[in-house]
């Protein structure tokens, strides 16, 4: 089922343009972008000349902007944020003024013109969190599940959350960054060889989001099951789809803010989640302000449940790694134009 009029929140990121173009190959009415960078909305605009899609400029820090943006929408793919650890990190309140106080007013917006539909996407970190970028996600989920408590079914807006790792050759991954080092024959910066990452290729975070779109009940979080490397297995296959075996890779050690493995969902979460093959449906807690529920009364019985995390999901070797790397388009083209040089 496809949503006639759709507003993406950040929709100049790489999720976004993902998705715009996915939409426009199905039937949809209009696709509104709310982004603050006109620079990239012009470039998006120029390489899509396409009149269902329509561009605001705006902030979802200023709640007038989300409103004009928000009118007359069906559906909402809430993907605008802060992403980048370090300047999450150096500048932490700017993560609160996006993340946080940005998706509440993207969530009362949608409220209150009665969109059917909001999906807001979050991320591994958001799980037991320890740098600021992770935690203003965390409270935006906090933010999207205590909006679906409060409302209910009593209104028409279902309101739902994805949680996804790493999206490989995204703005920030270090994919693109480690080819860049191939081809200009610097070092590879390694932080640690051991750390393991979620790998989910573009493809499948859009294909999670829709997912959401069209099973939720109000309240729900889904997680895509994934698999993972290590970072040494990482660097390993790119150097050899790119035949450099004796480039040089450079350990710098673990970055301020990092850990050696990323979790998806956490052992309380899988406690009350429903296993539906590819995905974890993870449950809204509907306990209300009898704080009983809360301190007094516990749950009526205990299960063992162990956090899902990158050290213990599906581990791809190398040549796994290889074959997943070359499954991108922009990495099969640049290991192609390297051949052909």
């Amino acid at each position: 089922m496809t949503p006639n009029r759709v507003l993406i929140t950040g929709g100049t990121g790489s999720f976004g343009k993902t998705m715009l173009h996915g939409l426009l190959k199905e039937d949809v009415e209009e696709v509104r972008i709310l982004s603050r960078d006109e620079e990239k909305q012009d470039a998006l605009r120029n390489s899509l000349p396409d009149p269902r899609v329509k561009y605001h400029i705006g902030d979802i820090r200023d709640r007038s902007s989300v409103d004009r943006a928000m009118k007359g929408i069906d559906a909402v793919f809430h993907a605008a944020a802060l992403k980048q650890v370090p300047s999450c990190e150096f500048f932490p309140l700017e993560a609160v003024r996006t993340n946080i106080l940005g998706s509440e007013n993207v969530i009362r917006s949608a409220l209150e013109f009665n969109v059917s539909n909001l999906v807001c996407l979050s991320t591994d970190k958001a799980v037991m969190p320890i740098n600021a970028m992770g935690m203003s996600k965390s409270m935006m989920e906090k933010l999207a599940q205590s909006a679906a408590r409060e409302v209910g079914q009593s209104v028409g807006t279902t309101i739902s959350c994805v949680r996804y790792g790493n999206v490989m050759y995204s703005r920030g991954s270090v994919i693109p960054l480690f080819i860049k080092q191939i081809k200009e024959g610097s070092p590879i910066t390694l932080t640690e060889p051991e750390m393991t990452r979620f790998l989910m290729p573009l493809r499948d975070s859009v294909s999670l989001v829709k997912f959401a779109f069209e099973n939720a009940n109000q309240g729900d979080l889904f997680v895509k099951k994934a698999a993972a490397s290590t970072i040494a297995d990482l660097t390993q296959a790119l150097l050899e789809l790119f035949n450099r075996p004796n480039h040089e890779v450079k350990v710098i050690g673990w970055r301020h803010a990092e850990k050696l493995y990323e979790t998806l969902a956490s052992a309380q979460e899988l406690a009350k989640s429903e296993n539906m093959g590819e995905y974890y449906r993870v449950k809204l807690d509907e306990r209300d302000l009898n704080y009983n529920a809360y301190f007094s009364e516990g749950e009526g019985e205990t299960k063992t449940y162990e956090d899902y995390h990158s050290h213990n999901t599906e581990r791809l070797d190398v040549e796994g790694v290889k074959a997943l790397l070359m499954s991108l388009p922009e990495v099969k083209a640049e290991v192609e134009a390297w051949s052909n040089t």
